[in-house]
C-alpha cells in the first residue's frame, strides 16, 4: 500500500467516523428523555450528557487526523 492510498483511506475513514459519531448524536437526542440533575447547584439535561461525551470523542478523532497529517508532512 502506497503512502498516497494509506493517506486516502484515512480520510475515508475520518469522514465515516464523524458521520457516525453525528448519527449517535441524534439517536441519544431522541432517545433519551426530558430531565435534569443538579450539577453544583445548577440543573444541567441529561441529553447533554452523552452529547458532551461524544463530542470529547469527536474531538480525539479530530486531533489524531491533525497529529496523523503533521507525522506525515514531516517525513
Amino acid at each position: 500500500m502506497s503512502v498516497e492510498s494509506a493517506g486516502a483511506e484515512l480520510d475515508r475513514k475520518f469522514w465515516i467516523a464523524m458521520a457516525l459519531f453525528a448519527i449517535l448524536a441524534v439517536l441519544a437526542w431522541f432517545t433519551i428523555g426530558d430531565g435534569t440533575f443538579d450539577v453544583e447547584g445548577r440543573p444541567v439535561q441529561v441529553r447533554l450528557v452523552p452529547l458532551v461525551v461524544l463530542g470529547g470523542l469527536a474531538l480525539r478523532t479530530i486531533l489524531a487526523r491533525k497529529a496523523e497529517k503533521i507525522r506525515k508532512d514531516s517525513q
